[in-house]
């Protein structure tokens, strides 16, 4: 099944109803979305894509983006969706390994991308401007038959190894991912609003999907991202108004909330995940901003639909164990299964700590041209996560520690291998170890301890960083030391480094250290 019919379905049925809004204009209703996705599709298919074919958007939210990627389905190619915030060196990489025929990007990246994808040794042509959306003498494309299982979204996400994978999504997962939100986070019907603060490129993106089956109204912010009055004043427009957020976003419009003096008004659901959300803050939200909060878990191999702690259950301050059911991350989501295994494979019993596996048919299909990895995560029909967790005999899920070392600031995610590996590359660094640090503002922050091989300050590594990598990727702190704790393997021991910084975060340490 191709998703494209979804769309062309809903512009059949309601061609005047909004679609997407930019801000609180409307800027196409659903027929002229379904157009501008088939121009893109006809467009596609003059540039000699096809079906299976990859293109990459290398592009802030904006509104253009939803029919550029609906078009990409639409003709049967695959799209891989590329973080806006990723440097276009990182962008021109992924783009090498997708395969992709063609990157859609903004006026401002065009020339830098075109030079890092030329030296990467990619043929990719890069599109910076989109007046084919409009252009009348594209014929209308119709949409591409596609198989179940053929691949349509490429979501990049850091591995261990300091490359990123491709996790591989067919139709079928992001159909259940869109089925899941509606059975286990809340029904979506014409009324229903989805405003896209998060990125489109990640996890929150999807969640436009069940609002295009069932005909509600998409809302990119004119800012692009997420601006908290910004947020909650477009809310109180649209009305019935739900979005992802990350914790820190959480803990932002919160603030945003007090200093206004009063509740939000609008607001349907706030739905929040991807990184720890602690106890006193959830409960300060709900005393600030109402009853709109649920919970998702998930990752890219399993896309938004792990557990949930669903509204109600978040609402319900009447349930003799609210407080511990609020401090996990919800039970398993109506589309899958969830059990948590020890190294054996084994499932273990309720309340003992291990990995937490799931399985359904909205897991991944595996990752991109890598056998290895793929063999190694999906075992025996499960998803091995690498998150460690337990459940309670209701099935409630407590994580516990993430085992990959994978950093979440500010809700994007960072494997310190990434930074690692930039920081060895200057040549005054001849040790360096990556870890996170807590921090009440990002939720965490990069940390690097660094052994010095030459002359080399915390000011020339941040300038070093921001050639090669993304800049919220760029460590907050510098640990200059003489040499890094190791065991006798010869492997650096990152539990003592984070032993060393708590006890410097609690000497109220803030700054950049050289």
């Amino acid at each position: 099944m191709n998703l494209a019919h979804w769309l062309q379905r809903r512009a059949n049925i309601d061609p005047h109803r909004p679609a997407i809004a930019h801000g609180e204009t409307v800027w196409a209703d659903y027929a002229g979305f379904a157009a501008r996705a088939a121009r893109t599709a006809g467009w596609l298919r003059s540039q000699r894509v096809s079906a299976g074919d990859r293109v990459a958007l290398f592009l802030p939210n904006r509104p253009e983006y939803l029919p550029l990627l609906w078009g990409i389905w639409w003709a049967g190619a695959v799209a891989v969706p590329v973080n806006a915030k990723l440097h276009v060196r990182e962008t021109a990489w992924i783009a090498g390994h997708s395969g992709s025929r063609i990157v859609f990007t903004d006026a401002d990246h065009r020339d830098a991308l075109v030079g890092a994808l030329r030296e990467a040794g990619s043929n990719a042509q890069v599109v910076g401007e989109f007046g084919f959306l409009d252009d009348r003498s594209i014929p209308l494309e119709p949409i591409t038959d596609r198989a179940e299982n053929d691949p349509a979204w490429l979501f990049y996400t850091s591995g261990t190894t300091g490359r990123p994978k491709g996790v591989t999504l067919a139709a079928r997962q992001l159909r259940w991912c869109s089925m899941a939100y509606l059975a286990s986070v809340q029904p979506v019907g014409p009324a229903d609003v989805m405003l896209h603060p998060a990125p489109l490129s990640h996890g929150g993106g999807l969640y436009h999907l069940p609002y295009v089956l069932n005909g509600g109204l998409n809302v990119v912010p004119a800012s692009g991202g997420f601006e908290p009055a910004e947020v909650l004043a477009l809310a109180a427009h649209w009305r019935n108004a739900s979005f992802f957020a990350a914790p820190t976003i959480v803990r932002r419009l919160v603030d945003a909330a007090r200093h206004a003096c009063r509740q939000p008004e609008g607001l349907a659901t706030i739905c929040y995940g991807g990184g720890p959300m602690y106890l006193a803050d959830i409960e300060d939200a709900l005393d600030v901003i109402g009853p709109h909060f649920a919970q998702i878990y998930g990752q890219g191999e399993c896309p938004m639909t792990i557990s949930v702690l669903p509204r109600a259950l978040i609402n319900d301050r009447s349930q003799p164990r609210w407080r511990e059911r609020l401090a996990s991350v919800g039970y398993a989501q109506s589309m899958v299964e969830v059990t948590v295994r020890g190294d054996d494979g084994e499932a273990l019993p309720a309340g003992s700590s291990g990995e937490v596996c799931v399985r359904g048919d909205v897991v991944m299909e595996g990752y991109w041209n890598d056998p290895a990895a793929t063999a190694a995560t999906l075992r025996d029909g499960w998803l091995w996560t690498g998150d460690i967790g337990r459940l309670d005999d209701d099935g409630f899920l407590t994580l516990l520690d993430r085992s990959k070392d994978l950093v979440v600031s500010g809700g994007s995610n960072i494997y310190p291998r990434e930074v690692e590996e930039a920081l060895l590359m200057h040549p005054g660094v001849a040790e360096v170890s990556v870890i996170g640090r807590p921090d009440p503002e990002w939720g965490e922050v990069i940390v690097a301890y660094v052994v010095r091989s030459g002359a080399v300050d915390a000011a020339a590594l941040d300038a070093f960083c921001v050639e090669h990598i993304a800049r919220f990727k760029r460590p907050k702190h510098y640990r200059f030391v003489d040499e890094l704790p190791k065991n006798n393997y010869g492997k650096v021991l990152k539990t003592a480094l984070r032993e060393i910084e708590a006890g410097k975060a609690a000497g109220g340490d803030a700054a950049p250290s050289d």
